[in-house]
């Protein structure tokens, strides 16, 4: 997502983007050498389906009971599974509540071709907002979108300071997660392969209305904290 878009078994580009200033404290080092910077992943419209195209139909999706928590209308031929565990600290709780729902707001984002969602514009601003809303018109530009399943794991705060900035990470599983051509309905499959797996990093601040929104964002394909057999 970038939402990682894939075609056929085309290379992913890299994508890099200006860094933001920030407080050294909350720099992402768990990258290492970023393949994306500020906003991306690498494959912007994955997307998994049992086999044709389907209607396309909007469901809401789950979200854990909490107050004023968001409602994602995901295609029928898009779901998402978030394995989040709480860490016992209600600050890094709620930073990565809310980073959870950064990666559902941004997949349901491809989906409906609209990168100012009221989802996107509550848990992303900043760079991270522009650079996400720039590669959702690019993919729709494109005539593509995403179907599939989508995994999100293995969340971690990394940094917080004075409750109100915190650098985060997690997994993406892109596995059974694929491209679609709008016209068509065509899925452009691909065989799965480490780099399907992705290491997002990020850095987070809370806004006047105690959301976390992600300002900065930067993914690793293939990296050893997030392959799974």
């Amino acid at each position: 997502m970038t939402i990682f878009i894939r075609a056929g078994d085309s290379t992913v580009k890299r994508h890099t983007l200006p860094t933001v200033a920030a407080t050294a404290a909350l720099l992402l080092t768990a990258c290492g050498a970023t393949e994306g910077g500020n906003g991306g992943s690498g494959n912007d419209a994955k997307s998994t389906t049992s086999g044709q195209a389907q209607s396309g139909t909007p469901s809401p999706s789950a979200s854990p009971a909490h107050g004023n928590a968001p409602v994602f209308a995901f295609p029928s031929d898009v779901n998402t599974v978030v394995q989040r565990d709480p860490t016992g600290n209600s600050t890094k709780d709620a930073v990565l509540r809310d980073v959870a729902y950064s990666a559902q707001a941004r997949l349901e984002a491809f989906a409906k071709g609209d990168g100012r969602t009221v989802n996107m514009n509550r848990y992303f601003a900043a760079q991270a907002l522009t650079y996400w809303t720039q590669r959702v018109a690019k993919v729709r530009k494109d005539g593509l979108t995403v179907t599939g399943h989508y995994r999100f794991f293995n969340f971690a705060v990394t940094d917080v300071a004075n409750a109100k900035t915190a650098a985060a990470r997690y997994c993406e599983d892109q596995t059974t997660a694929y491209s679609k051509q709008i016209k068509t309905g065509k899925i452009l499959r691909t065989k799965p392969s480490a780099n399907d797996f992705i290491l997002i990093t990020l850095q987070a601040a809370k806004n006047s209305h105690g959301d976390w929104q992600v300002t900065q964002q930067s993914w690793k394909k293939g990296d050893s904290a997030c392959v799974r057999g």
